[in-house]
């Protein structure tokens, strides 16, 4: 079940509702090409090289959640919109869901537009949105950035699993066992773990980058006026 929500295979969901979540995840990529180009500089689209490969990476690794052969990885929307930014961050996880599926047969072909909502948009916008909300109300120091690193990345693992929920209940075609409000539960709660371990190492790469680089947290350095007034530091930032 758990690969089914992280990566849905061909034939999960209907074709109907496939191509539904293919116009939307279509829209939603070109949209965030017209606003990433916006932020584009020489320090993000080097960045967002790296922050694409890390996800790739750190997708690719599997660990077991309870004892029935259940197993999730981690995400990397709330990594990438803290580093790169929401627009770019989106795509970074769109390119790397799109070479899984081609290359690697992680999620169907067919069911592109559906693990791109999940993971991508979804995944990515509810981070930044937890991002923006918490970088104004916590302090700006190590562990302000941690807590805010961490609980984006937890909800928004989450976020994004529910999402197959809903897009199961529209069109879904495979037997998962029980009901709708039986998935749901088992979904949500095997994703908080997961997201447990998403936040922590979200938390520690952003704080390792910030105290080297600071100026390379898009969050940081993008948090509209609010960002001209003296903060405390975050390894350096003013």
């Amino acid at each position: 079940m758990e690969n089914l929500a992280m990566h849905i295979s061909n034939g999960i969901v209907n074709g109907p509702v496939a191509a539904v979540f293919a116009v939307i995840a279509l829209a939603a990529m070109v949209l965030c090409v017209q606003r990433g180009r916006q932020h584009l500089d020489d320090r993000l689209a080097p960045m967002a090289g790296l922050v694409a490969a890390f996800i790739f990476a750190v997708q690719m690794l599997n660990f077991p959640i309870f004892t029935a052969g259940v197993s999730g990885h981690l995400l990397g929307g709330a990594l990438a919109a803290l580093l790169v930014g929401p627009w770019v961050g989106a795509l970074c996880v769109a390119v790397v869901l799109i070479v899984q599926a081609l290359v690697f047969g992680d999620g169907g072909v067919a069911m592109l537009g559906l693990n791109i909502t999940n993971m991508a948009i979804i995944g990515t916008a509810v981070a930044y949105l937890l991002i923006a909300a918490l970088l104004r109300i916590l302090p700006r120091t190590p562990a302000g950035l941690a807590v805010t690193a961490f609980v984006s990345a937890l909800v928004s693992v989450v976020a994004a699993a529910l999402g197959f929920v809903l897009q199961y209940q529209l069109g879904g075609t495979a037997d998962l066992g029980g009901n709708i409000a039986a998935l749901a539960g088992t979904i949500a709660v095997s994703h908080l773990l997961i997201g447990i371990g998403e936040g922590l190492i979200t938390a520690m790469t952003v704080l390792t980058v910030a105290k080297a680089r600071p100026d390379l947290v898009y969050a940081l350095r993008a948090r509209g006026p609010a960002a001209s007034a003296p903060v405390p530091a975050v390894g350096g930032v003013r």
